[in-house]
């Protein structure tokens, strides 16, 4: 992207270095706006341009503005940059793959920590899951970037390519989501994909039955009282309905939530598996999902309330002999 030309800059030159009072020349200003280059302080390390110095000098909120004023100082217009939709689209994945590789396991982070305030007791660690401590968010076009921890979520295909990613923004003080518009949002290519919890290639006890819900919390929740079971959380109704089916599949679970959105995805569903041979049946929660049934009644009383809903073949297969002996 050309952002300003020398040429361009020397014809539109003004002696305004005197009557503004900056510190910063004129010749400079042109040069970093026609410069790509960084420099490296020598005594501190730290590396940055003429840009970086506009902005801290003036107490500005990022690159935009830094150069909105260095415009301001040279009389300059603004330069009205538009994205192109269709390049941002098409990188997003790559993006998205960057992104969660530059994360770390959770275990013992925030993300840990926001996840155990939510009531999730079983296995945290899973490698679909990791957290970075400074991501960053913009609520529009043209509020300020501002960086929050977060909770990243790789979002793959059937074959477990990372296709996506979803970003949960985190509260920097406390174990909960971060108090901005939008805390969760997805990046990537999410249609027929979802997070997954389990083997990439389960064994043969565990081969044929999947457990598909929408959030990452539901789907943690079920984790936690039913941990054997292959599971995926494709984040929302829409993309809950639209979900791949595994040619190998033979008996799909759908976790629904408790509301029209999720009772018309399981209905969706139910004729899709239909049409290919798949036995589809509902896990259907308490409460408005399975993450809060756990919060509020605990492992013991979930799994007792999950256990008439699962097919008696896979209670062996699933259910631990010490949950099923309570129940007796």
């Amino acid at each position: 992207m050309r952002i300003l030309c020398c040429v361009e800059a020397a014809e539109g030159r003004r002696d305004s270095a005197q009557s503004r009072e900056r510190n910063i020349t004129r010749d400079a200003t042109y040069s970093v706006l026609c410069s790509t280059a960084h420099k490296t302080d020598g005594a501190t390390q730290e590396h940055g341009d003429l840009l970086d110095l506009i902005r801290l000098n003036r107490d500005l909120r990022g690159l935009r503005e830094a150069m909105d004023e260095a415009r301001l100082f040279l009389a300059l217009p603004r330069h009205e940059w538009k994205p192109q939709q269709k390049t941002a689209v098409s990188k997003s994945p790559d993006t998205a793959r960057r992104l969660f590789r530059a994360g770390r396991p959770i275990a013992g982070t925030h993300a840990e920590a926001y996840l155990r305030a939510r009531g999730i007791t079983g296995h945290i660690d899973w490698v679909a899951l990791r957290f970075h401590p400074r991501v960053w968010y913009r609520e529009s076009d043209k509020a300020p970037l501002e960086a929050w921890p977060a909770l990243l979520a790789a979002i793959t295909d059937p074959g477990g390519r990372i296709t996506g990613i979803q970003r949960t923004w985190l509260d920097r003080n406390r174990p909960d989501k971060a108090p901005i518009a939008n805390p969760r949002r997805a990046l990537g290519h999410l249609l027929g994909n979802g997070v997954r919890f389990g083997a990439a290639q389960p064994a043969p006890a565990q081969a044929g039955v999947l457990v598909a819900g929408e959030g990452i919390e539901t789907m943690l929740a079920l984790k936690s009282v039913l941990p054997v079971l292959p599971m995926i959380a494709a984040l929302s109704a829409n993309h809950l309905a639209a979900l791949d089916l595994p040619p190998a599949l033979r008996r799909l679970y759908v976790a629904r939530d408790n509301d029209m959105a999720g009772i018309e995805a399981a209905k969706r569903l139910h004729e899709r598996g239909a049409a290919v041979g798949i036995e589809v049946s509902e896990l259907v929660p308490v409460h408005d999902d399975f993450n809060l049934d756990l919060y509020r009644l605990g492992a013991s009383r979930l799994i007792a309330h999950l256990v008439p809903q699962l097919a008696p073949d896979d209670l062996a297969r699933f259910v631990h002999a010490e949950d099923l002996r309570g129940l007796a």
